[in-house]
């Protein structure tokens, strides 16, 4: 597959006409580079090949995304200090919460994805592919371009900062203190370490009584635990009671 310089890849196209349309409504505008999409799109489920499914693309859009938003949050908070900076990007930026601007997005019926696995049906791969397509706008339009769209796309119609800034994120802690309350083994637990695009993917486990409740995946330790503790308080019917009710 040739990439130009500016990273645009050309190869035959193979989305339908329909998800052409799709994906046009989704982006609201007409994609200059459809392979960039198609690309964006595509579960590595799907296509096995670095350069045919979303991984590489989902790392471009991760940082971007990141850059974004970090610009974002430091213009709208003039007088906030970089600890309250870096927490309100984690609650924006996580992997549940883009899981869930995706789906709301209608990602979920454009991925491309192995169907038959029903794990996957339930995983945070939407929210990869919501990153993979803000990487793929930076490549097809530029970084001004990319920023207006997340801003008008994601930004204005899904993050309600004032919910976000009463939003505690140490999901671990609130999950600790409800344990402690009830009496309960909490622990978290490390099941795989692997190198993923170069990088190291952890996969960590909320364990309760000895029972494994959820797992998740994360770039380190913290982010998979937090994120496992997050699954957890929403299995567990916690996520809008204090730590200490049963």
């Amino acid at each position: 597959m040739h990439v130009g310089k500016k990273g645009i890849l050309s190869r035959l196209v193979s989305l339908s006409p329909k998800l052409r349309k799709d994906l046009k409504n989704l982006l609201g505008f007409r994609p200059g580079n459809l392979a960039l999409y198609e690309v964006a799109l595509s579960h590595r489920s799907s296509r096995e090949k670095p350069d045919e499914n979303n991984e590489r693309l989902e790392y471009l859009g991760d940082a971007v995304l990141g850059a974004i938003i970090g610009d974002f949050l430091f213009k709208k908070y003039p007088y906030k200090d970089e600890g309250y900076l870096t927490e309100m990007r984690s609650k924006i930026v996580n992997r549940q919460q883009l899981n869930d601007i995706a789906i709301k997005m209608g990602l979920r019926k454009l991925t491309i994805y192995n169907k038959n696995n029903n794990f996957l049906k339930i995983s945070s791969i939407f929210g990869n592919t919501l990153e993979a397509l803000v990487g793929a706008v930076y490549l097809d339009k530029g970084y001004r371009y990319t920023k207006k769209f997340v801003f008008k796309r994601i930004v204005l119609p899904y993050i309600d900062f004032e919910t976000l800034e009463n939003i505690e994120i140490n999901h671990k802690n609130k999950l600790y203190g409800w344990a402690s309350k009830n009496g309960r083994q909490l622990d978290f637990e490390l099941l795989e370490e692997q190198v993923e695009r170069g990088r190291r993917l952890f996969t960590v486990a909320a364990v309760l009584d000895g029972e494994v409740i959820c797992s998740a995946k994360g770039y380190n330790k913290k982010d998979a635990s937090q994120i496992a503790a997050q699954q957890a308080i929403s299995i567990l019917g916690l996520a809008d009671k204090s730590p200490g009710t049963a």
